[in-house]
């Protein structure tokens, strides 16, 4: 499970796209527009694959974890050290290249129980079964070094503090310290590069510490905004 609400952010997403291509359309119209947005809908996008894949009633896709429904091998795998690692075949070429490279039995390329990736999609329990087997004897570094150089899309599973000490964050610069009534704490810059801006994370406001310069903004005069102290409003 991702660490965000999703159906909360696919809706996001889609406001966003929406208000853009509302702004091209006026730009080129100079006509306004309503914007509708539902997080069902947005969700609906989202599971696109299973849901038409569950058309008139066919059975869905089955609940895989981490696992791709129809793509195998493709998702999580225990290697020998206890540490968990991803990878994911895309063809039958990385397929081959998977078993001679990487299994070190290139006689599975061709065998009828896994020579079509619907095959082994079908036999998945049989295949994943060899699969922990060869892994098993091998450290995850030797299964990744291995996936590499196979050239088969390939990552190590973190956990939170692996993802804390990240060093693509540390060579990306991902990482600022933000003022905060509390003391510096260290932040993520939001993804996006670019090189047009200087970018910046500004202090963490104390609680109300704005409060008295947003009301005067606001039009409240000096003396209401006393009145509002007193009263315990503010």
């Amino acid at each position: 499970k991702v660490g965000i609400s999703i159906a909360d952010i696919a809706a996001g997403m889609y406001t966003y796209t929406n208000i853009l291509a509302a702004l091209l359309q006026r730009q080129k119209t100079g006509k306004g527009s309503v914007i509708d947005i539902s997080m069902l809908e947005a969700l609906g996008e989202w599971m696109g694959y299973p849901m038409y894949y569950s058309m008139d009633g066919a059975a869905p896709p089955p609940r895989t974890g981490a696992s791709h429904a129809t793509i195998f091998p493709y998702g999580p795998y225990l290697a020998g050290d206890g540490k968990t690692i991803m990878l994911g075949l895309q063809n039958e070429r990385e397929w081959a290249l998977f078993c001679e490279k990487v299994l070190l039995q290139p006689e599975l390329a061709t065998d009828v129980r896994f020579d079509k990736n619907f095959k082994r999609n079908e036999n998945r329990v049989e295949l994943n079964a060899i699969i922990l087997k060869i892994f098993s004897a091998m450290t995850s570094e030797q299964v990744l070094a291995k996936l590499e150089q196979a050239q088969i899309a390939n990552a190590s599973l973190n956990d939170m503090h692996q993802f804390w000490d990240h060093p693509q964050l540390r060579a990306r610069e991902r990482w600022h310290s933000v003022e905060s009534p509390n003391g510096l704490i260290p932040a993520l810059l939001p993804p996006g590069i670019n090189t047009a801006y200087e970018y910046r994370m500004d202090k963490i406001p104390g609680v109300g510490e704005h409060t008295e310069a947003i009301l005067k903004e606001l039009g409240y005069s000096q003396e209401q905004i006393s009145q509002f102290k007193e009263k315990g409003s503010i």
